[in-house]
């Protein structure tokens, strides 16, 4: 009997990224959605059940975090190149003579100041403060950066040595930022790296495409992802590791079932009418370390589109100053109220779950993890100021014995430069502290520079905050929901899903169907 995962990604559909092209969208097309809590959103907020039932799972698979979660085996990795993700991107936009090559170039463009190359896509400096320098959303906006050196490049010719490439360091399940309604399934990660930067410090760079893979069947909340985490699970089973490698190429390339393929236009940033995903940098290759924050779009005047890269802000990462006593700024005032409100989700005594949400207009387009541009508690510091005071008030009227300062450290631990660096072991009060990493892992969740012997063979490694505190709890979520534990429970039977998810024992006999209950009809 074929495993599972060859069974999960045969019949592909229509949705294939290879050589789809769509029509020009109506202008004006309407406004992009993107999430405002790229780390901590949907399910993984919601309350799992006691630690009992979570130390027992009854799984027909034992999930290992290593292959179901967060996959670094280079013998699975090889199966991916940063090419093909680049030349399916342009393929899907169908604009003509749109090469992933060009799509690259006019991506990094963007890093240099007006003209750049003359590519015609955004720069850096096209927005302005009032003090003359480039900005993004009216805050500062390092410009240019060494990486718009990138813009001149070809990092797609002998990948085997070529100093331009990206290598795939790394292939990530967050089914746990699904939306509690079911609407998308999480996101789908892959990470790639510069190939110098495993050695040269002034080459490193990190980028990660993370797309949110929507619900074909929405109506079916969130149990309509059920075959995505049943696809997850078998990669446990499967001793074959080239068969992983080919199931997974074909979950992030071509689909699954009715799923789209995660590298999808609409799933990095084109979509309008739902939540779309993100293509997120850590940047080494001149100090500052920033990290920031792209959209991939398709706009269009008339019959004339354009696909490319566009810089956003970056999300959870308002901007260090808003929180200062000592410096004004015309937001800051709005930003004290917003922030007083999220003080109760903040003081959740859980290292996992407190969260806040920060609108847009507060966020910056870059998180320095090196530097105190980004470093909330040090513009927030030690005197009296009118924000300390309001968060003050609001901790009594809660009866939190919280100090302020520790809900300015526990925001900072969900900005970017905060979860890779600046909170490293932080105390957050209420007895939490930030998850240590060691000196390899400075920056990184996981790193190019470090190997490790894996059952399959060489893997890159992962930081002791990813290994240790992240993914066991991702596994305790994905497991109650594949059990239909707390709080997953009140859903069909495993035995009357609204699908056939393909949950089929190796060399097991397949379950007769069962008429699909009332609520899974759409």
């Amino acid at each position: 009997m074929r495993s599972f995962l060859f069974l999960a990604v045969t019949g592909v559909t229509a949705l294939t990224a290879c050589g789809v092209t769509t029509e020009p969208p109506a202008v004006p097309a309407a406004p992009h959605q993107v999430s405002l809590h790229p780390e901590r959103r949907g399910i993984g907020l919601l309350p799992l059940g006691d630690t009992q039932s979570l130390a027992k799972p009854k799984l027909d698979v034992v999930l290992d975090p290593r292959r179901s979660l967060a996959v670094t085996d280079t013998a699975i990795l090889s199966r991916f190149s940063f090419e093909e993700v680049m030349n399916r991107l342009a393929e899907q936009s169908g604009v003509p003579d749109l090469t992933g090559l060009r799509l690259y170039q006019e991506w990094w463009d963007s890093q240099r100041k007006a003209p750049g190359l003359g590519l015609g896509g955004p720069h850096c400096d096209d927005q302005v403060l009032p003090d003359g320098k480039p900005g993004f959303n009216g805050f500062a906006y390092a410009c240019s950066r060494k990486e718009g050196d990138q813009a001149k490049e070809n990092s797609f010719t002998s990948p085997d040595t070529n100093a331009a490439t990206y290598v795939p360091i790394g292939l990530f399940n967050r089914f746990d930022l699904a939306a509690q309604d079911g609407s998308d399934c999480g996101e789908y990660r892959i990470v790639f790296a510069r190939r110098p930067g495993s050695t040269d410090a002034n080459s490193r760079n990190l980028i990660a495409f993370e797309g949110v893979l929507p619900n074909p069947h929405p109506k079916k909340g969130i149990h309509g992802c059920r075959k995505v985490m049943r696809f997850w699970a078998e990669l446990s089973r499967e001793p074959d590791v080239a068969a992983r490698a080919e199931a997974l190429h074909r979950f992030y390339f071509e689909g699954l079932g009715e799923f789209s393929p995660v590298i999808h236009i609409d799933n990095l940033g084109n979509a309008t009418d739902r939540v779309t995903g993100q293509v997120r940098t850590n940047q080494f290759m001149q100090p500052t370390w920033t990290l920031r924050e792209f959209r991939v779009r398709k706009r269009c005047t008339g019959d004339a589109c354009t696909l490319r890269f566009e810089p956003d802000t970056v999300k959870t990462n308002p901007a260090g100053v808003l929180f200062s006593a000592k410096v004004s700024h015309p937001l800051k005032e709005d930003f004290e109220q917003l922030f007083v409100s999220q003080v109760e989700t903040l003081a959740a005594n859980d290292v996992l779950r407190y969260t806040m949400a920060t609108e847009d207009r507060f966020n910056t387009g870059q998180s320095n993890s090196s530097g105190t541009e980004n470093l909330y508690v040090f513009h927030f510091g030690n005197g009296p100021s009118p924000l300390k005071t309001k968060l003050q008030e609001e901790l009594t009227r809660l009866g939190s014995k919280l100090t302020p300062a520790n809900i300015v450290a526990r925001s900072q631990t969900l900005s970017c430069a905060g979860c890779h660096q600046l909170s490293t072991n932080v105390n957050l009060g209420g007895g939490l502290t930030w998850p240590n990493k060691s000196k390899p892992y400075e920056f990184v969740h996981v790193s190019e520079r470090i190997q490790e012997d894996g059952p399959d063979g060489p893997r890159y490694g992962l930081s002791e905050a990813l290994v240790g505190t992240f993914l066991p709890y991702r596994q305790q979520l994905m497991e109650a929901f594949l059990e239909q534990r707390p709080p997953f429970e009140k859903h069909p039977g495993p035995d009357d899903v609204c699908e056939d998810d393909g949950a089929q024992v190796r060399g097991g006999a397949k379950k007769d169907k069962k008429p699909k209950p009332p609520e899974c009809e759409d």
